[in-house]
């Protein structure tokens, strides 16, 4: 019995004779039995659900009703109007019953065709990278176990001098059918997973899967500007599909290791740089290495405190596949002196017997707001 071929009262399970007042309740039961809120995940009461509510709009119309009870499922096909109720009925509200099962069991009622070969799964790669292959960028070659074309069967799973035939299960339909109550439900085959054919004989090296284990050497190029969670995508060179299918694609994800001199934060670098208290007090220039290993010159102004940021603009990471760069950024981290002669231990003396207060104001305001805030 085919989707169409339904009777709305066994759906509705009630009889012919049933009036209106007994339909709408029969129709209210079911539907709460049915509805797919209470049916999380499961297609076949979503099917239900979706079939009594087409023959509930047609039996709770009297006009409808008596053209379906005079020539069932016909009423409403073929141009029949169903005795004044205009040319739509529930065929034109809700569909045919055929498409509402083929939307939710997939072409489940006599329609459709074989199954496609799936397409192979997709694979991922972590790969480890300096922070000075990040910024230059390089190729590298990695090995990837994956799942190949088998290339005695050239992917096919049949043995050499051999192909596929009809399968005798479904005789070449690639589905079979199964009756569960009022409904018709079609699933793949079983034997040839919905393809159709099976295999005269199947590859011994494959086993007729058309794919083996194999290590593939892959040339991987790292652009210049990567950075953690960079994913590069190498087109084809996943796991191959079963039966000839394609294969899927290999994405490799990028993890900079940490650096010890600098870290980073998008294009741009940050390090701290101690510099004397000297240096700090009176100003001066100081060379550093950067990551493209060019020296770069950082002016530090007089009086500059620990924990300001110097920026060098244009010395940081690469912009990814685009142009330019981000900067350096230099933390001030003033130094104090730990060992000292005693000439220098002398004239700090005589620097420390001069100071007016005035050379310190962040000094010199602390105290002052500490003294205010007890005296007050």
């Amino acid at each position: 019995m085919s989707a169409t071929e339904i009777d709305f009262y066994k759906l509705l399970e009630v009889s012919r004779d049933a009036d209106g007042d007994t339909i709408k309740r029969a129709y209210r039961k079911l539907a709460m039995r049915w509805h797919p809120d209470k049916n999380p995940g499961d297609a076949e009461a979503e099917a239900r659900f979706k079939a009594i509510s087409v023959a509930y709009d047609c039996l709770k119309d009297p006009q409808k009703r008596a053209a379906y009870d005079r020539y069932g499922h016909d009423a409403f096909t073929n141009g029949m109007g169903g005795g004044g109720g205009g040319s739509g009925g529930p065929h034109a509200d809700f569909g045919d019953l055929g498409d509402i099962f083929e939307t939710i069991f997939g072409s489940a009622f006599g329609g459709g065709g074989r199954s496609r070969p799936r397409r192979g799964a997709d694979l991922r790669y972590d790969m480890e990278v300096g922070l000075e292959d990040a910024f230059t960028g390089r190729t590298t070659t990695i090995e990837v176990e994956v799942a190949a074309h088998c290339d005695t069967c050239a992917g096919s799973g049949a043995a050499p001098g051999t192909g596929r035939q009809r399968c005798g299960t479904c005789h070449g339909h690639g589905k079979v059918r199964a009756q569960q109550g009022l409904f018709v439900i079609e699933r793949p085959c079983p034997a040839c997973l919905g393809r159709g054919e099976v295999l005269e004989k199947a590859c011994p090296d494959c086993r007729g899967e058309g794919r083996v284990d194999k290590v593939q050497r892959l040339d991987v190029e790292i652009p210049p500007g990567v950075d953690n969670g960079t994913r590069i995508r190498l087109a084809g060179r996943g796991e191959a599909g079963p039966g000839g299918a394609p294969a899927g694609d290999l994405y490799i994800f990028i993890h900079v290791r940490a650096h010890p001199v600098f870290s980073r934060e998008g294009t741009s670098l940050f390090t701290r740089m101690p510099i004397s208290f000297t240096t700090a007090a009176l100003g001066g220039s100081v060379d550093i290495p950067g990551i493209d290993g060019e020296t770069h010159t950082i002016e530090i102004p007089p009086g500059i405190q620990s924990g300001k940021q110097l920026r060098k603009r244009g010395a940081g990471m690469p912009v990814l596949q685009g142009r330019g760069r981000g900067d350096l950024v230099v933390e001030v981290m003033v130094e104090t002196p730990t060992r000292l002669t005693a000439r220098q231990r002398e004239l700090l003396c005589e620097f420390r017997e001069l100071e007016t207060g005035e050379e310190c104001p962040e000094s010199r305001g602390f105290f002052d707001r500490l003294k205010d805030a007890f005296s007050g």
